[in-house]
């Protein structure tokens, strides 16, 4: 005959913990929810090539992070046999997997920094619209660097001054007659000659859109500082422009709803990293004790926080990365 029973058949370690993934699991819903709203809401929205988003990068880190689901339960498993250091040889590989989740996610990090793409001012460079605000900021970053450098530096100067001679014609361009077809007609002309009439980008396809010439032309501008120049090439779908070429310029970048996403993308995946780098302390600390059939049950709550944040990363992936 079998005892009854008053409490839960669970330890209380893990009850606690699923009242603590329950908290969770509600936390990144809001997230989660909170983006889509924002996301499908928004106007304008990046692709992932115009804010420096790697998808087969983002799929490799799905991968490792799979893996390290599948270690963890490997670890329990020789746990409950008592094989201690089997246990411990799949928490160390758990742990590794997880280092490289963080030092993929830091490079994507890297990337974004690099270019200008922060969540907030005044590292941000990125500006929702190419208006005049945005002529603004390029002038003045231009007028900083001409300060910055001498007369004697011509090689640095050069791209200033080109860069300098687009920004005042697009401003003219945007500010002469507007409403006249002969103000139509200066921005087309100026439009086609500083990006190539054959890309998608060009001034015919702003056109065919119902854009207004005068502010396709600096859009057009806004572009290029962040944009592959003719006869360039993509590098791993990433941009190349002026800031790639010049990495000293870090002209402000016009890039629609890249403020909105810059923040969501930091706040969703920065959380997660702060969740991973949590787990990896635990396995850290569980190193150094024995993880015989005794310890089961720790190994078993740890990998239930893991597989949580795995899943959470499951849907993270496509939302930031396909969509």
């Amino acid at each position: 005959m079998f005892a009854y029973q008053p409490a839960l058949p669970i330890p209380n370690g893990k009850t606690c913990l699923w009242l603590f993934l329950s908290t969770e699991i509600m936390f990144f819903a809001g997230l989660i929810g909170t983006y889509i709203v924002l996301r499908f809401g928004a106007i304008a929205w990046p692709a992932p090539h115009d804010v420096h988003l790697s998808e087969p990068i983002g799929a490799f880190n799905t991968f490792v992070l799979i893996c390290s689901s599948v270690t963890i339960v490997l670890a329990l498993e020789a746990a409950k046999m008592s094989q201690t250091t089997k246990a411990k040889g799949f928490l160390l590989l758990t742990l590794l997997l997880g280092g490289v989740f963080l030092g993929v996610k830091a490079y994507e990090y890297q990337q974004k920094f690099s270019h200008g793409i922060y969540p907030t001012k005044p590292h941000g460079l990125v500006h929702d619209k190419a208006d005049l605000y945005y002529v603004a900021a390029v002038r003045q970053r231009l007028n900083d660097l001409r300060t910055e450098f001498t007369q004697k530096n011509e090689p640095i100067r050069k791209p200033i001054d080109e860069i300098s001679k687009m920004v005042d014609d697009a401003e003219l361009a945007m500010r002469n007659e507007p409403a006249s077809e002969q103000g139509r007609i200066k921005a087309m002309e100026l439009a086609f000659a500083i990006y190539p009439p054959h890309d998608h980008n060009s001034v015919a396809h702003a056109a065919a859109a119902g854009a207004v010439p005068e502010s396709a032309v600096m859009r057009l501008v806004a572009f290029q500082q962040n944009a592959p120049q003719d006869g360039e090439s993509h590098d791993a779908g990433h941009a190349q422009g002026f800031n790639d070429r010049y990495p000293w310029l870090r002209l402000p970048i016009m890039i629609p709803g890249g403020p909105l996403w810059a923040s969501t993308y930091f706040l969703l995946t920065g959380f997660h990293a702060l969740h991973v780098l949590v787990g990896l302390i635990v396995f850290a600390l569980m190193l150094f004790i024995t993880l015989d059939r005794a310890r089961a049950n720790l190994v078993e709550n740890i990998g239930l926080y893991w597989h949580f944040v795995d899943l959470v990363w499951i849907f993270l992936f496509p939302l930031l990365y396909l969509f």
